[in-house]
């Protein structure tokens, strides 16, 4: 197994590998997880000083793991399907003797001893973890250092930035990141790459500093649709391979088309002129009256259940805290029970009232932000088209879909039904190759 080189047999730099390609090559014996963790070191200290994705890098630690992960492989002793391959966690995930900041003051700093559920389950999988990547101030608005790679002057959107951003910028070929209304798919849409969240619940979310309890994600990032079903599967406990998909049934959504951009909703319906050309059924549907209260209803929630997770620190620390997650907890602080059980009553009806709509298709298809990033840093961008599928709990996936006139990507968000993960992996990997996004930063 050759170690030292940061390219592969075939030239190409190793931080361009996908995550099935280093898996299968490892496998193999023809690719050196030691080179692999070292190539992506490299390119970190080589670009992180201007893209600030990384607030913590465990080098040390990452070339032990990869050495022994290189030992097992070459005893044919594979811990599962990410063995050898590096993963980037988000600032808010606990991982054993490696500073837990989320994007904070030191009044809520932590050093853990044990791994959050997801992380631990990443491990268990054979994966290396390199480091903790940059997080807005408690997963809220309060921007993240992080630049985006396609335009270091826009946002790389957030919460998730240094996830996203790293995963963009082939500093490491995945990534973990966590979503309460649009905090996964939004920056992978701004930063060019697929970002995913599974149902409510279905990935233990024990070991995350929550941001609010009902709404919660623990997702994932990668560059391929085929890299996020390995990664989903390692995090969910079962191999998630998605199987051959004809003749999609797509779902249209104009209310959410109508709060985009005109340039992005027209990407949007010629990505869905696309589809139908390749076989795709594209139907336009309406949401259900719920959808008129959703958003309200859902921010009650996360004012609520945040206020009471920071109540206590925010007594002593409130000048500590950013603006925006201040002014969220101030919020929830003034909520009453009576108007967080209305709120979450609504939440709940809209669940249901939108899951016949779901079941009746095999994804629906909408916008993933109402913009491409924005030119600035000092906000994270819009994630109103992501919120209602957080607030719903139901799987959900971006997927880049070409570039605007300025260099920025477009993308297109499917969602499915809850617990359709498999069958939504499927969809969104036959519309990944219908749109051919192959684009990459020029960092």
């Amino acid at each position: 197994m050759p170690s030292g080189s940061s390219r592969g047999t075939d030239g190409a730099p190793l931080t361009t590998l996908s995550v099935c390609e280093a898996r299968r090559r490892i496998a193999e014996g023809t690719l050196s997880p030691v080179a692999l963790v070292e190539a992506c070191l490299a390119r970190i200290r080589a670009l992180d000083e201007r893209l600030k994705a990384w607030v913590h890098l465990d080098a040390e630690g990452a070339l032990a793991a990869a050495r022994e992960r290189e030992a097992e492989a070459r005893g044919g002793r594979l811990r599962g399907p990410l063995h050898g391959v590096p993963v980037g966690v988000k600032d808010i995930f606990h991982v054993a003797g490696m500073p837990t900041r989320a994007g904070a003051r030191a009044f809520a700093h932590m050093l853990p001893a044990a791994d959050a559920a997801s992380v631990a389950r990443i491990r268990a999988a054979g994966a290396i973890v390199l480091g903790k990547t940059a997080t807005t101030q408690f997963a809220y608005r309060d921007p993240a250092p992080t630049r985006n790679p396609w335009n270091l002057e826009h946002t790389p959107g957030g919460s998730s930035a240094g996830s996203a951003a790293a995963v963009a910028a082939r500093m490491v070929p995945t990534a973990l990141g966590s979503q309460t209304v649009g905090s996964v798919l939004r920056p992978a849409a701004y930063c060019g790459i697929v970002g995913f969240k599974g149902t409510h619940g279905l990935v233990p979310a024990e070991g995350v500093i929550p941001l609010a309890w009902s709404l919660d994600h623990v997702g994932a990032f990668a560059r391929t649709v085929d890299d996020i079903a390995l990664v989903a599967g390692a995090l969910v406990g079962k191999e998630l391979v998605p199987g051959p998909v004809r003749r999609p049934r797509l779902a249209l959504l104009p209310e959410l088309v109508a709060r985009a951009e005109p340039d992005v909703a027209a990407a949007l319906r010629a990505a869905a002129e696309a589809f139908a050309r390749a076989g795709a059924t594209v139907t336009e549907v309406t949401l259900p009256p719920s959808f008129a209260r959703i958003h309200a209803a859902g921010l009650t929630v996360l004012e609520a259940e945040a206020a009471a997770y920071h109540e206590a620190e925010f007594r002593t620390h409130a000048g500590e805290y950013g603006k925006e997650i201040a002014a969220l907890v101030e919020t929830g602080l003034g909520r009453t029970a009576t108007q967080y059980i209305q709120a979450d009553r609504l939440r709940l009806a809209f669940r249901e009232q939108v899951m016949p709509l779901l079941a009746a298709h095999d994804a629906l298809l909408s916008p993933t932000a109402p913009m491409p990033a924005p030119v600035t840093l000092a906000s994270t961008g819009d994630g109103s088209l992501c919120a209602p599928w957080s607030y719903a709990g139901v799987p959900a996936i971006s997927l880049p879909g070409r570039l605007t006139p300025s260099g920025l990507p477009h993308a297109v968000q499917l969602v499915g039904a809850a617990g359709a993960e498999l069958p939504l992996l499927g969809v969104a990997a036959w519309c990944e190759r219908v749109l051919g996004f192959s684009e990459t930063p020029s960092l």
